[in-house]
């Protein structure tokens, strides 16, 4: 396969990066080299940022939330004509399962274009009278905005920040992670094709320091979204806050999935291990912790260890796979480095925990087989740090206020599921536990409609429905005078 050539997407077309400079693009299931990719730099920015202001002073500020609502559908329409290439790159750039790009990334972007379609066509102002006057609310668009995605769900997460900020009449400057590059080449052509105007939406290529912190310093930008880690999110917030932009930060999680003596513990075992090893682990809602009441935990272990060891570890392309490579050979060796410490710890790796042994030219790729550990004291850096990948603790407790003291005893604070027939317990719990979001029963159930976000260490801001359609704009009142004198 010849490599590709991956260009920024500037102004409504493709574009050189300014210094002429490049980087690799690899498959890290196989280190197959995939595209040469623009290089980004506060040049690139500028330009970017340039084409989204004359758009906003031209066609692109112009249009109504209608055109806006129809472009969203248009665009939704061609990415579902083009689902199996987009899932292809989406493998071959991120190493998951091709399965399942096909089954969530897939129709999870194209379901992010059409509901904000829909709401921001639904969307509502207040009205507030008074005896002499009446008050409305209308929401403007905020300007140029910058949206920087990680590289576990790249289009995904890229059209869960672009929609809605299109939808609201904003200008994007989008910058993908530099691991998961063409899924957001490929979304600017379809916006092209769909009609947004030039400039409406760029995308910048490159690095973080190079691209992502000029991007998020620029003067022209007046609000950045940003998905990732904890570390880099709080760089971003401290290259932000001199110019005042408002900010949405989705950052790390280090998730309890609590299992109590009277849950459907074959439910439980499979949601568990859902929530542990889906996308490789590679997921901020992923349940890392799993906290088992006392009296079932070595069942409930014994029905985890099963189930994990029918996992497949193998070729993304292979729909047999149940889980494919890590993002890289880096980040691998990171997974690696906390079984190391987990054994330190005194933790015990009850499956798993090994490279899988796999057929050129899978050999070199960046896999892991998915592991359970047991035997961890709650508050060790493995049960405390997130990993971010197929590795997954198991802990016992002797009762509710010891199941809630460990779900909450982290610095993160995204999410949480929890198990059991006991409705009342659950919605204690929910009530208790120190997070954004918690599932009862299930995990990763999403309504597009709901907040997203979390507390602590886990960011700052909620996405998702009317909260994206609010971040993505201002609100202006305006108090009309209804008497003779004012």
């Amino acid at each position: 396969m010849t490599p590709a050539r991956v260009l920024h997407f500037i102004d409504g077309g493709p574009a050189e990066a300014a210094s002429g400079a490049s980087f690799e693009d690899r498959d890290p299931a196989t280190g197959e080299l995939l595209a040469h990719v623009a290089r980004g730099d506060a040049a690139d920015v500028d330009r970017a940022v340039d084409a989204g202001h004359r758009a906003l002073a031209g066609a692109w500020g112009a249009t109504s939330v209608d055109e806006r609502a129809a472009l969203l559908e248009r665009t939704a329409a061609l990415l579902e004509a083009r689902a199996d290439e987009a899932a292809l790159l989406e493998s071959e750039d991120s190493g998951k399962p091709l399965a399942l790009a096909r089954r969530l990334d897939i129709p999870r972007a194209i379901a992010n274009l059409r509901f904000f379609a829909q709401a921001v066509r639904q969307a509502g102002a207040p009205c507030h009278p008074m005896a002499d006057a009446l008050n409305y609310t209308v929401r403007k668009p905020l300007g140029v905005v910058a949206l920087i995605t990680p590289w576990n769900l790249p289009l995904y997460l890229l059209t869960w920040k672009a929609a809605p900020a299109l939808a609201m009449g904003n200008a994007v400057v989008a910058k993908p992670s530099e691991l998961t590059p063409r899924t957001a080449s490929l979304l600017a052509e379809l916006l092209t094709e769909a009609g947004a105007p030039s400039g409406a939406f760029n995308v910048v290529h490159g690095f973080g320091a190079e691209a992502g912190e000029p991007l998020c310093a620029h003067a022209g930008v007046r609000g950045v979204s940003f998905t990732g880690g904890t570390a880099t999110g709080a760089r971003v917030a401290q290259v932000a806050a001199p110019g005042f932009k408002k900010l949405s930060l989705e950052l790390g999680g280090k998730n309890a999935t609590l299992v109590f003596a009277d849950a459907d513990l074959e439910a439980a075992a499979d949601g568990a291990v859902r929530a542990a090893f889906t996308n490789q682990g590679q997921i901020c809602l992923c349940g890392s912790r799993v906290l088992v009441e006392a009296s079932i935990h070595d069942r409930f272990l014994d029905a985890m260890v099963a189930r994990v060891a029918r996992l497949r570890t193998g070729d993304p392309r292979d729909p047999a796979s149940d889980l494919g490579a890590l993002i890289s050979h880096a980040h691998r060796d990171k997974v690696e480095g906390y079984l190391r410490l987990a054994r330190e710890e005194g933790g015990t790796v009850r499956v798993g925990g090994g490279r899988p042994a796999l057929q050129p030219p899978l050999d070199g790729g960046a896999f892991l087989e998915p592991t359970l550990v047991s035997g961890l004291a709650p508050g060790c850096r493995t049960a405390t740090e997130e990993i971010f990948g197929p590795v997954a603790t198991v802990h016992p407790f002797t009762d509710e206020a010891e199941a809630l003291a460990m779900a909450n005893g982290v610095r993160y604070g995204l999410s949480a599921s929890l198990w059991t027939r006991d409705l009342a317990r659950a919605h204690r719990a929910a009530a208790r536990l120190d997070v954004g979001m918690v599932w009862v029963n299930t995990w990763l159930h999403r309504d597009l409609r709901v907040p997203f976000g979390g507390v602590k260490q886990s960011g700052v801001g909620r996405e998702g429905g009317g909260w994206s359609l609010e971040f993505f704009s201002e609100a202006v009142n305006v108090c009309v005078h209804l008497g003779e004198r004012s």
